[in-house]
């Protein structure tokens, strides 16, 4: 008869910077109804503005620790994974809505594909997938998403998948494996982290956590989506929409010099913001409130300085 592996403790970091108000209402609620496996709460602060409030009231549940400088995603969750001294570390975005029990579910699931990084089902507040599962990302994923005239489209499965999204990871009812889960909410196994040298701090905000699980699967640990387990998660409202396009543009840059062809997705962008130019061009001249001069611009400035990084 076969016995079901026990299920490891796991460490919460959540990593701050802003608002502390999402933050504190995460703690509150984890510490009101904890996972059975939780052992600690450990909050990074990126040199926030607003400094995340030391607890009193945690009995010793809570630790938080500050960077002394802005480092970005990665590196502030790599300052938190230092304190860890539990098997697993759960990432936990602030603004997750997750409960202890849905952290002793997803900690269970992926007991038997131990060594693995797992993530729950991600779900927008009004139920709609995030596409936690992605396939790892190519040139074409890239062009297609930067195609303007495809924008009207991007609701259809076929158009996911051409963006690198796994549309059968959000279909499934049992646990998938996957090339890569977003980090919203990401379970780690510790060793296998720290073997790869954990999170690349050279990139500050976007691709951190696909760079992250394609140096572990080169050590044969995948990745894994419990749709069992579902999670709401209000995504990208911490952040003006144009610094994240500039973030989400240098960090593919510098994922394609360390892992693809840069010089390919520099070409393939600028011929798609060619695309962008002309059919903005016609819209304009239909009376659209578009300037396909400025659009061209701002795009091959971001192109550029993702290249000259």
């Amino acid at each position: 008869m076969s016995v079901s592996p026990r299920p490891q403790t796991v460490t919460v970091v959540i990593p701050h910077y802003g608002d502390p108000a999402p933050t504190q209402a995460l703690v509150t609620r984890l510490m009101a109804d904890p996972a059975r496996t939780m052992a600690g709460i450990v909050v990074a602060d990126d040199a926030s503005p607003t400094p995340y409030p030391a607890s009193s009231e945690s009995a010793g549940m809570v630790q938080v620790v500050r960077r002394e400088s802005n480092g970005g995603f990665g590196a502030n969750v790599n300052t938190g994974l230092a304190q860890v001294r539990t098997p697993l570390a759960l990432v936990l975005n602030s603004d997750a809505e997750i409960t202890g029990e849905q952290i002793d579910a997803l900690v269970e699931a992926a007991a038997p594909h131990q060594p693995v990084v797992a993530a729950p089902q991600v779900l927008n507040p009004d139920g709609t997938p995030q596409w936690t599962g992605r396939h790892f990302p190519t040139v074409l994923h890239q062009t297609v998403e930067w195609l303007i005239p495809l924008a009207r489209f991007r609701h259809l499965p076929v158009l996911h998948e051409a963006v690198g999204h796994d549309v059968g990871a959000a279909r499934a009812t049992a646990p998938t494996p996957v090339d890569w889960v977003m980090g919203a909410v990401m379970l780690l196994p510790l060793d296998q982290v720290r073997a790869v040298g954990g999170f690349d701090e050279d990139y500050f905000m976007n691709s951190e956590e696909v760079d992250l699980q394609l140096r572990l699967r080169r050590r044969g640990v995948g990745s894994l989506v419990v749709p069992s387990v579902q999670v709401a998660h209000a995504q990208g409202g911490s952040s003006d929409p144009l610094r994240r396009r500039a973030w989400l543009v240098d960090s593919r840059f510098r994922y394609a010099r360390l892992h693809g062809h840069p010089r390919l997705l520099r070409g393939a962008l600028t011929a798609a913001t060619g695309v962008n130019w002309a059919v903005n061009r016609l819209r304009q001249a239909r009376g659209t409130d578009v300037d396909a001069a400025a659009v061209r611009r701002d795009e091959m400035a971001l192109i550029w300085k993702g290249t000259r990084r």
